[in-house]
């Protein structure tokens, strides 16, 4: 996933290396790096912490609740911090020493479609084994709680209108009123912030108010492990914007250097699209028969 339209193919002295890297590894690959290990070292942690706050549900628990909870978290820090440190050593540090060239945008644009292709085929996978299930004799022994209401509408609602203020920030910036650019794309990570706290809220409802949790059977785990995924990538997505808002606001995009604008919002409409198949296959769709 490359965010930067800037980076270069020319090598850099061993003085410019960015920390934690101190020289090149192996040589004429680049810098090297933890950051991408940090990542993934949390990326993995995420599941394992779910893993755990499972372990500690049922009559029975094996572990304490606050154990899976805390592992969790912790593990989305970590991920956040080397999601943040891989991009910005990788891409703004030393955005100005770079100068003009760069690689071409439809490469990195090809490189973004191929990595939703993987995306697709991750959720597809989801979906795959939820219609499976509901094709079962399962199925109709399970009592499937109502979940389609007014807060999973306004949270659509929410991520739509996102979209739509992202896609006038894009042109905004390609007709090059920077300033208006940098407010449509403030409002469209408000409105991504906004939708995660209303996915928050929503779990805690079905899980403390109504019972609704990830062991009450294959519907349950289905319902939390597609939500639950497609909340990890509206995250990501919030960060990656919160990115771009970021090297907007020191300049570094203009009408005609915009190309990590275009792979982020590639990203953010694909989310979006996604939760539309969501609520109409999970929410609306659960109760018919």
């Amino acid at each position: 996933m490359s965010l930067s339209d800037e980076q270069t193919d020319g090598g850099h002295g061993h003085g410019d290396h960015h920390l934690p890297a101190t020289e090149d590894w192996p040589r004429g690959f680049g810098e090297a790096s933890w950051w991408p290990f940090v990542t993934a070292i949390g990326a993995a942690g995420i599941y394992v912490g779910a893993a755990l706050f499972v372990l500690s549900l049922g009559d029975e628990p094996l572990i304490s609740t606050t154990i899976g909870a805390a592992a969790t978290v912790g593990s989305v820090g970590l991920f956040l911090a080397g999601i943040y440190g891989w991009l910005y050593h990788a891409f703004v540090s030393d955005f100005w020493d770079r100068g003009t060239n760069h690689h071409s945008g439809r490469t990195l644009k090809f490189a973004m479609l191929l990595f939703l292709g993987s995306e697709i085929a991750t959720f597809g996978a989801g979906f795959v084994y939820y219609f499976i299930v509901r094709g079962t004799d399962v199925w109709t022994s399970m009592a499937i709680p109502e979940v389609f209401g007014s807060l999973v509408i306004v949270n659509t609602v929410i991520l739509l209108i996102s979209s739509g203020t992202l896609h006038f920030s894009h042109v905004a910036l390609r007709k090059g009123n920077h300033e208006r650019f940098l407010q449509w794309l403030a409002v469209t990570l408000l409105l991504g912030v906004v939708f995660i706290g209303g996915q928050i809220y929503e779990y805690y409802e079905f899980i403390v108010h109504e019972g609704f949790t990830i062991t009450g059977g294959a519907y349950a785990s289905a319902f939390y492990g597609l939500t639950g995924l497609h909340g990890l990538h509206v995250s990501l997505g919030a960060v990656l914007l919160g990115i771009v808002f970021v090297r907007g606001y020191y300049g570094q995009y203009s009408a005609e250097r915009h190309t990590s604008v275009s792979t982020a919002s590639m990203y953010w409409h694909f989310v979006d699209v996604v939760w539309v198949f969501l609520v109409v296959v999970l929410y609306m769709g659960a109760n018919l028969v």
